[in-house]
């Protein structure tokens, strides 16, 4: 019997998988490679429903994995799409505070950046940043000028063709799902495949495939939905590019913000609620098995506990458009009903430990021939040149590829 070994096996075709595949195959040119997706094409979930922004690395607490593979892998981003004609536009962000308080954190936000190598960062008066966005309304801003957009389907994309073009031997396969796999196989529902060495970046399922491989895991991959609404065709000449609240550190997310995508639409949001089903992006979507696991879990419970306010304001905003708008309308308040549409959802993938805190850092295991990219939090996308680096230095090692 004649069976087509590969040398390496990627399971996942979002943005973190194929710049893995690419990395590696720029290392190794002569080895054949496969990435394999369930869905029908690459970059469905988490990196096609993404808000599209490069993000600068200014948030981040500085020596960080999150923050060194951000400011790495923005700056090969950039690189990569300049040198492959991917649609992308480094137009910076204003970070809007609102009150004197908010303010004041300014300042510590911009310390912040600047210890993760960010330059150009500067304090705004309400006549600086209204040159840059004429319709918002605040007492400063963070200007923040290495931030930008870019077209994340189109760039995954361009690594397939990338890996494709380097060895023809190579594989990138969709429409086929990894239902269980040993030391031996990955079984799919596209018959066996035969790979020496194996690395999952699943997104919102890497915890059950990494407990199919007998991991043992103290954390769980919990889904929070992201709405997202859009400006009207009229409303959108009220942002020019990016516009970011100050954010609010108790949480693991930005607030509801204005994004200029790079079709030029303009995108509201996204809000951040508890999801019943890990790829539902409707209000309605239902999961017995993905709901029961993650509220039997104790991390879940506990961060309902700890942050039940904050779920409740988020659930009431899901379903308010109202609601929605007030938020909007702190940073433009000449935003009225009839200028935002119903747009997008995202579903984003967040580990949670036991004590119910928010894994917030990128987070990879290793065992026999399996590497497992268990959390990619954002910027995941911005950074997955960077974290492909990390992912086939650890590869190199535990597989012993040289």
């Amino acid at each position: 019997m004649n069976i087509n070994m590969y040398d390496v096996a990627i399971v996942g075709g979002g943005i973190v998988g194929l710049a893995t595949a690419y990395k590696l195959q720029l290392c190794f040119p002569i080895f054949k490679i496969v990435v394999i997706e369930k869905e029908d094409s690459l970059a469905f979930h988490q990196t096609g429903r993404n808000s599209g922004v490069i993000h600068s690395g200014l948030y981040y607490k500085p020596g960080s994995f999150r923050a060194k593979n951000c400011v790495d892998g923005r700056k090969q981003l950039v690189d990569f799409a300049q040198s492959n004609s991917i649609k992308h536009d480094i137009c910076g962000k204003i970070v809007l505070a609102v009150n004197n308080n908010e303010a004041e954190y300014l300042l510590k936000l911009k310390k912040n950046g600047e210890e993760n190598g960010l330059i150009g960062l500067e304090i705004l008066s309400p006549d600086e940043f209204q040159k840059i966005e004429p319709n918002a309304v605040g007492v400063a801003a963070l200007w923040v000028p290495e931030s930008g957009i870019i077209d994340y389907k189109q760039t995954t994309k361009k690594f397939a063709e990338k890996i494709l073009a380097i060895n023809t031997q190579s594989k990138i396969i969709c429409s086929c799902e990894v239902i269980d796999y040993n030391d031996d196989f990955l079984e799919t529902s596209n018959g066996n495949i035969y790979a020496k060495n194996n690395i999952f970046c699943a997104g919102l399922f890497s915890d059950r495939l990494a407990k199919k491989g007998n991991f043992k895991l103290d954390m769980k991959i919990v889904g929070f939905r992201g709405d997202y609404f859009e400006l009207t065709k009229k409303a959108k000449s009220k942002v020019n590019n990016l516009i970011y609240p100050v954010p609010n550190l108790e949480f693991p997310f930005l607030g509801v913000h204005f994004t200029r995508m790079i079709d030029g639409s303009v995108e509201c949001g996204p809000n951040a609620v508890f999801t019943f089903k890990r790829e539902g992006y409707s209000k309605t979507a239902f999961s017995i098995r993905d709901t029961l696991e993650s509220l039997f879990f104790k991390g879940t419970i506990r961060l309902f506990i700890n942050h039940w306010k904050f779920g409740v304001k988020e659930y009431k905003r899901a379903f308010s458009k109202r609601l929605f708008l007030r938020d909007l309308q702190r940073m433009i308040p000449s935003l009225s009903m009839n200028d935002i549409i119903v747009g997008k959802s995202g579903v984003r993938a967040m580990a949670l430990a036991k004590n119910g805190e928010v894994i917030d850092d990128f987070k990879i295991v290793k065992k026999n021939k399996n590497i497992h990219v268990l959390n990619a939090p954002s910027p995941a996308a911005t950074a997955c040149l960077a974290i492909a680096d990390n992912i086939v230095k650890t590869a190199i090692k535990e597989f012993r590829l040289n």
